[in-house]
């Protein structure tokens, strides 16, 4: 619990020194509000519904395309790990597609599908997809030969041996690139919200530097990183059973 709560101890000081700053007119409170400032605006945003309504809406958009790109990036990873052929023909591919910027999408996928909801979720859904592709494919193929081989001493059919050795194997890098994909969804969910949304975080930051207003900005950027971390603490939460298993160092280093 305490271990938990020192986590806390950076923003906070760091809070305070802004502030403090502030106050003592070491530097000017215009374009970086004080901590006040900034949480009179959360809590203005929060009182009249506003701050929920664009929560709602960016974990919405990140939900389901979090879900269509981990569901997609498990599946390709899976397949061009297992089967030589389809790697050598679609892995170069894919690795190319990766390094396009998220940003490079917007104006195609605005073209073949309008400034609706449809676009936002896949773009979301392929910043999510590589980093679980690769993610999946590497885990896999790094997979020990020799446990492989035991399993077949052990004469295990093929679905004991995904079940028993494949599997445990995998989890874990699984979990970590789920885990990065996530944060990605959340990062390209800026980019969808340029697709012209009048709903979710994305629009408070756009909103915010048009109309000169830095403190919605910051409790824009504040809102991401709270909604962001507590994604990633459930995701964590719901996966941490399926690795329950392990007996590391984690606790202790």
């Amino acid at each position: 619990m305490l271990l938990g709560l020192l986590g806390l101890l950076p923003p906070l000081v760091l809070g305070l020194l802004w502030e403090g700053g502030v106050a003592a007119g070491l530097f000017s409170g215009r374009l970086l509000p004080p901590p006040s400032r900034i949480g009179a605006t959360l809590w203005g945003l929060a009182a009249s519904g506003d701050l929920a309504t664009h929560v709602e809406a960016t974990l919405t958009r990140v939900g389901l395309g979090f879900a269509f790109g981990a569901l997609a990036g498990i599946l390709a990873g899976a397949l061009v790990a297992t089967l030589p052929r389809l790697r050598a023909l679609i892995d170069p591919s894919l690795q190319a597609l990766r390094a396009v910027p998220s940003l490079a999408w917007v104006p195609l996928f605005i073209l073949w599908f309008g400034i609706l909801e449809t676009p936002k979720v896949l773009l979301i859904a392929v910043g999510v997809f590589f980093p679980v592709y690769v993610g999946v494919a590497g885990a896999i193929a790094s997979v020990d030969r020799k446990l492989v081989e035991v399993g077949r001493v052990f004469r295990l059919s093929k679905a004991a041996q995904v079940r028993r050795i494949l599997l445990p194997a995998v989890l874990p890098a699984t979990l970590t690139a789920l885990r990065t994909g996530l944060g990605l969804g959340f990062l390209f969910v800026v980019a969808a919200e340029l697709m012209g949304a009048s709903e979710g975080l994305g629009y408070l930051l756009v909103d915010g530097q048009q109309f000169g207003k830095p403190d919605q900005i910051l409790a824009a950027i504040i809102a991401f990183a709270v909604v962001g971390k507590l994604a990633d603490a459930l995701l964590v939460g719901l996966t941490a059973p399926l690795v329950r298993w392990q007996d590391t160092a984690r606790d202790s280093l």
